[in-house]
């Protein structure tokens, strides 16, 4: 069976980023009717569309979408390749994700760090949920990820590297907080569903059977926070988060049993690591399992 040739998975990829066949002709030096006879044969070699028409442009097709998540890795896989064998020092981009918590009160001098050793690699940080994260990296969207307990991902590689403490906060009018009952049925203010804290404050209210009046979503936790200050409801957040966030005055902490405030955050990978996924495993803690 005649494998995909890299040549035309890069053509691929230059359509999708140029978002047309013409600037990707363009792009790649190459006649306008060549592009489209290396996307035909790929096309026919697969048996499937790659690209729907709409109008006068086009668009990925599930297909499409479900090749380029190979492409992107066959690609960095074949600069990586050349790249170890020329200089074995890792090159290129370097696709990261991570909780916002993490990269908001972890990752500033471990990438600062990064950077000083390893100049040429370019590392796009993105942040999420931990569902959302342990998704992408599943795809191959993602190099590897920052996520949180609990979570189930059999099919994924992961090392412990902090230790995180989540401590309930409330306005300062809140006194104090012994058990879920004390909450009474106030707002809950968290991230979407798929937040691995968000699981862990719902576990110890569903301990109690007490269930909030309703639940606020946020994006970012200087939101959460201030929302919390402003009097609307409670929130769970990590400790150091708070801390980073120069937020502790603005809010009343309250301890949480071990079993729901002691987390830790894993990095996640796919398959073998890149040469610049070993790197960044060299600089990270390692905390006994």
């Amino acid at each position: 069976m005649r494998t995909i040739d890299l040549e035309s998975l890069k053509i691929f990829r230059t359509v999708v980023d140029e978002g047309g066949v013409i600037r990707a002709a363009n792009k790649l030096n190459r006649v306008q009717s060549n592009v489209t006879a290396r996307i035909r044969q790929l096309e026919e070699h697969l048996g499937a569309r790659l690209f729907r028409r709409e109008g006068r442009s086009i668009r990925l097709s599930a297909e499409g979408h479900t090749l380029l998540a190979y492409a992107d890795r066959l690609l960095r896989l074949a600069d990586e390749a050349v790249n170890e064998m020329r200089t074995g020092k890792p090159k290129g981009v370097f696709r990261l994700g991570a909780l916002e918590s993490t990269a908001g009160s972890r990752l500033a001098p471990i990438l600062s760090r990064y950077h000083s050793l390893y100049p040429n690699v370019v590392v796009e940080l993105s942040t999420g949920t931990t569902g959302a994260l342990l998704t992408r990296v599943l795809n191959f969207e993602l190099e590897a990820a920052f996520v949180s307990e609990p979570f189930t991902a059999p099919n994924l590689e992961s090392r412990a590297v902090f230790d995180e403490r989540l401590v309930l906060i409330t306005p300062k009018s809140i006194g104090t907080v012994s058990g879920p009952a004390d909450i009474g049925r106030s707002t809950l203010i968290a991230f979407a569903q798929g937040c691995s804290y968000r699981k862990r404050i719902e576990e110890w209210l569903g301990s109690a059977n007490v269930m909030p009046e309703r639940v606020l979503e946020f994006a970012s936790y200087q939101a959460m926070i201030a929302c919390v200050a402003a009097g609307t409801g409670f929130a769970v957040v990590p400790k150091a988060t708070l801390e980073a966030l120069r937020a502790i005055q603005g809010v009343r902490q309250h301890a949480l049993p071990k079993r729901y405030s002691h987390n830790r955050t894993h990095l996640v990978w796919n398959g073998d690591p890149s040469p610049s996924l070993r790197s960044l495993l060299a600089l990270l803690p390692g905390i006994a399992e």
